[in-house]
């Protein structure tokens, strides 16, 4: 028996002997039983509640390709505290034959997954509900409920038990003083980024390190996070603004505001940094900035609301080959490098037309990526890869229904020794009971697992050819509707796109997704072969080709 060990443990009052105390009980749960170690996979503090976790998706996908026959944890709870996440790894783990076996649940079955799961589930809602009391009970208390804001250091102490004290803080002079400078230039007229400018070339960190930028400033009103909203700079500590929930198919949280009536607001006079007049002035000045006076010197809230920048083919794709950061509008019609003018630590002053770089980029992926000598290899090892995909699971389903014909035979013969009397009453249905449950697991399978779609053609590379040019086409249609849609198709196909200042010009790498299209083409053809997944072959159109440049 080949048996697989997980280990994981929480940032909550664990550590990383944890890990080291679960895998040696495993191993002498897997030596007393004569089985094989062939592999051990740990994740280090990271919470159970979501699958994103690198140890767990390596488990997970060594198990869906055979690689050991049985999993070894020392509770369920280690492998996920989410009922749907838990059900989900034992849902994967029967499809591929894999037992999972704990040390307090033994072996692992429908009963488990349904109680422990629940249970588990209730354990993270009832220890997040005493999290928040925690942090209610300190705020009312005129602590701090939990992180730390810029202008204060954490006061670390205990108590006369010798646990630690939360949520006490103490004014950090160097950076409140700081903050009063922004609030002076803000009241003064000046605006975030040019703020942000100034504080970046007198040398002075950001509060997460690094460099300042407009939006740490400014943040956002309504959640009340940035420097200009933190009303804990007039000793005011209010909690409760917002709650944060999981979003189930990326495991990541969002924000989402609560209703004024469920904030806690409490005084702190001691946590004050700024005057009542001051930090007015800067809320007259953020209000007026928000509703902006239209020719008649009325509100116009419609022209603040559409004061966006314009979305453009490739926008949130492009990055500076120089800091990282993000291409952005600056004119009309020109791009340039965000870092360098909002935050002025990019040296990166190059900018480009707008459409100069569509047109490139386009032509790059209509011409360029379609090398014949590139895709006639790639199109041929990925049909022949997605083929022998479809070809497996067809033939999964081929044993499958073979082997119910096999079980219905046997029944039968052994209806026929029972007439006979050459088998008695309980050696039928011991066997009986043997081959009724194997059908049903088999039957099972069947009932839902998906008809594979038919295989790709072999000439898959001319289908794919004539797909990208009529993308191509289609975005130059005057329609709007098809313009649209023919351009969220082109964005799912680059990656990124690296802009390279040299000598005045700009060098453009476009990094594609090359079997993405591949698949359009297929779902063009066939659409049912839209729900096979394939190997994802990157290419760079710009090593290998000449680079795209050209002159401001």
């Amino acid at each position: 028996m080949k048996v697989a060990i997980y280990a994981r443990y929480s940032s909550d009052n664990q550590r990383d002997a944890s890990i080291a105390d679960q895998l040696r009980m495993c191993r002498l749960q897997a030596e007393k039983q004569g089985w094989q170690i062939v592999e051990e996979y740990s994740d280090h503090a990271i919470s159970g509640s979501s699958l994103l976790r690198p140890g767990i998706q390596a488990l997970i996908s060594d198990a869906t390709r055979g690689r050991f026959d049985l999993i070894l944890a020392e509770a369920m709870d280690r492998l996920s505290r989410d009922q749907e996440d838990i059900a989900g790894i034992f849902k994967r783990m029967s499809y591929a034959d894999v037992k999972i076996v704990t040390l307090s649940e033994g072996e692992v079955t429908h009963l488990h997954v349904g109680l422990k799961g629940t249970m588990n589930a209730l354990f993270l809602k009832d220890l997040a509900d005493k999290t928040r009391r925690g942090q209610r009970g300190r705020v009312e208390a005129g602590k701090s409920g939990g992180g730390n804001a810029y202008g204060y250091d954490v006061v670390r102490k205990l108590d006369v038990n010798g646990e630690p004290v939360r949520g006490d803080r103490t004014i950090n002079e160097t950076q409140a003083n700081v903050v009063r400078r922004i609030f002076r230039d803000y009241a003064a007229g000046k605006s975030a980024k040019t703020i942000a400018f100034a504080l970046n070339r007198d040398g002075i960190a950001a509060p997460f390190g690094g460099a300042w930028g407009f939006s740490t400033i400014n943040g956002n009103p309504k959640r009340g996070n940035g420097i200009l909203n933190n009303e804990m700079y007039v000793g005011k500590i209010v909690w409760n603004r917002q709650r944060f929930i999981k979003d189930p198919d990326t495991g990541k949280r969002q924000a989402r505001p609560n209703p004024e009536e469920d904030w806690v607001i409490q005084e702190a006079p001691e946590l004050r940094i700024l005057d009542d007049a001051l930090w007015q002035a800067v809320k007259t000045r953020q209000a007026r900035n928000r509703i902006a006076p239209d020719a008649k010197g009325q509100p116009d809230v419609a022209r603040v609301n559409t004061r966006r920048r314009p979305k453009y083919l490739f926008s949130g794709l492009t990055r500076c080959a120089c800091c990282g950061g993000g291409y952005s509008m600056i004119s009309a019609t020109l791009i340039g490098c965000s870092t360098a003018r909002n935050k002025g630590t990019c040296d990166n002053r190059v900018n480009l037309r707008r459409d100069e770089l569509e047109s490139r980029v386009l032509n790059a992926l209509r011409t360029r990526m379609l090398d014949p000598k590139i895709f006639a290899a790639f199109c041929d090892a990925y049909t022949r890869e997605i083929n022998r995909l479809r070809m497996e699971a067809r033939a999964h389903i081929d044993a499958a229904q073979a082997e119910i014909g096999r079980i219905d035979r046997e029944v039968q013969k052994l209806m026929d020794l029972y007439l006979k009397d050459a088998l008695s009453v309980d050696d039928v249905k011991e066997c009986g009971d043997r081959l009724r449950a194997r059908k049903a697991e088999l039957t099972s399978f069947l009932a839902t697992t998906d008809e594979p779609p038919p295989l790709l053609h072999p000439a898959m590379a001319q289908h794919y050819r004539q797909r990208v040019q009529q993308l191509y086409e289609t975005l130059q249609d005057d329609s709007e509707e098809r313009r649209t849609e023919a351009a969220e198709v082109i964005r799912s196909l680059v990656e990124d796109i690296v802009l390279t200042p040299v000598e005045g010009k700009v060098e453009i790498d476009v990094r594609g997704d090359l079997a993405g299209i591949l698949t359009i083409a297929a779902q063009r053809k066939n659409p049912a072969a839209g729900k096979a997944t394939g190997s994802q072959v990157k290419m760079v159109a710009g090593a290998g080709f000449e680079p795209a440049a050209f002159r401001l």
